[in-house]
Formats: structure tokens, sequence, C-alpha cells
């Protein structure tokens, strides 16, 4: 006689990596927002609640620092998240692949005490983008954490066309030539012209994607085997660009826009 199946055996059994399988479930876990629900407790967040702050870009031009991330959840609901792969998988078989999550361990006289750490950047892919990093116990909570933390630390960035090749006055590369540092790991950012593609390490391609630029080069110098630097040299490098400042003939010149091009 066949034995009937119970609910325990018609489960289906989990696929993929942990990596994988947050990924797979991240848009069933975001839940909407609810402003009504919310309870500020900064002044910032009073004002953006009451509709007194509209725009993001006045936030950034007077430089209030962000400390809640509901802020940028009601400003900016469009915005894209996304996860770097800053770890490295343990094992004979999968040792060597890269992964999301970071895994530290620490010795203590009850064993090892393993957490988590990831890094998450977030963006609009139209001239802001945000980084933040998240460590915990779980990956679940180390990844929320490192998106909250994204978002309190957006910027907007300047794009334009500053390679002479080019020309075209569009904004998909970089006005000119900056250079970012984070520890021992260096990285310059060129303009390039249109059609080119993202020339650049593929973490750090991720970023400048997701803040909008569409071609660059770039050069590297340093430990650029870190990839934590490596990656916080970047977004350094795209936070210089909005501290030069540009002449108005050749913002003209170069097609040079702040933030995003709806906008302008």
């Amino acid at each position: 006689m066949a034995k009937k199946k119970t609910k325990i055996d018609e489960k289906k059994p989990l696929s993929g990596t942990p990596e994988e399988r947050v990924k797979r479930n991240a848009g069933a876990r975001v839940r909407e927002f609810d402003k009504e629900a919310w309870k500020p407790k900064t002044s910032l967040g009073m004002k953006v609640k009451s509709g007194e702050i509209d725009s993001i870009d006045y936030i950034l031009d007077n430089r209030f620092r962000i400390l809640e991330h509901e802020v940028v959840d009601i400003l900016m609901p469009n915005l894209t998240t996304d996860l770097l792969l800053v770890g490295q998988s343990k094992g004979k078989f999968g040792g060597g692949q890269r992964r999301v999550f970071r895994q530290t361990q620490k010795k203590t006289q009850e064993g090892n005490k393993p957490k988590f750490g990831t890094f998450a950047i977030v963006g609009n892919e139209d001239g802001y983008v945000g980084i933040g990093h998240g460590k915990s116990k779980e990956t679940v909570p180390a990844r929320e954490k490192a998106n909250r933390n994204a978002k309190q630390n957006i910027i907007k960035i300047l794009r334009g066309c500053g390679s002479w090749q080019c020309g075209c006055n569009n904004p998909h590369s970089v006005p000119f030539a900056v250079e970012g540092k984070y520890g021992s790991a260096r990285i310059k950012l060129i303009p390039a012209p249109r059609g080119t593609g993202l020339c650049i390490e593929g973490e750090c391609g991720k970023l400048l994607k997701i803040a909008g630029i569409k071609d660059v080069w770039s050069q590297t110098f340093g430990q650029t085997g870190t990839k934590v630097n490596l990656i916080c040299a970047c977004f350094d490098a795209l936070k210089k660009l909005i501290e030069i400042k540009v002449q108005k003939e050749t913002a003209e010149s170069l097609g040079i826009v702040e933030g995003s091009v709806k906008v302008q």
C-alpha cells in the first residue's frame, strides 16, 4: 500500500545559495512605505512629512544630514537597490566564488561567533547614488541595515561629456578626470567617448551604472585586491565631482548636468 505524502514531504527544498535566496525573496520582503504610520524623530523628518520640504536637492544643497532613511523613501520612491560582491565563499568545490556577504568570526571561550557584513548601493540611474555597509549576526538584518545606511549616505553627482573625442554635450560620462582614495587603494575616472561603456572593475561598474554614468575609462593604483577599499575609493571619486567648482561657460561647453536630467 502506497504511503500518503504529508505536508512536510510535499514541501519543496530550498535551492540556490543563501545570497541567491535573499535576492529572490527581496521583492516579497520589501513592504510599501506607509507615510502616515511613520513618526519622525528629527526636525528634518518632521518637515519632510508635513510637506515643507519636498525636494531631495534642497537637503543635499544645504548639506543637511539625513538621519532617517524614511526621508529618502518619501522624496525618492523610485530608487533601485543592489548588493555588491564583497565576500568570498568557503569550501572545496565552491571556494573562491564571490558572494554578497563577507563573513568574519570572533574567537571566544564559548566558540566561534560569526558575523556577516554586506555593502548595498541605491540610486535612480539618473545622477543620485548612495552606498552603505551593514553588519549583523544574520544575513537578512545585515542586508536591511546596509540598505538603510545607503539611503542616508545618498549624494548627487555631476555628469557631462568631458571627452575630446566625442563632444556630444550629453551627460553620459564624467565631465573631467577625478581621483578617489580610500585606504591604500586609489582609482581615477577618465571621461570616455559615447559607446565606450564602463571600462572599470565589475563592482565599481555597478556603482557607476546605478549613478547614471554610461561611459568611462579608469586607472587603479595601490592594493586594489581589497575589494571594499576599491569600492569606497570609487564612491569618494564620485563625491569629489560635486565639490569641484565649474564656470558657467565650461559647464555649457561640456554639457554638465547636476543631479537628475529630468529636473534640468
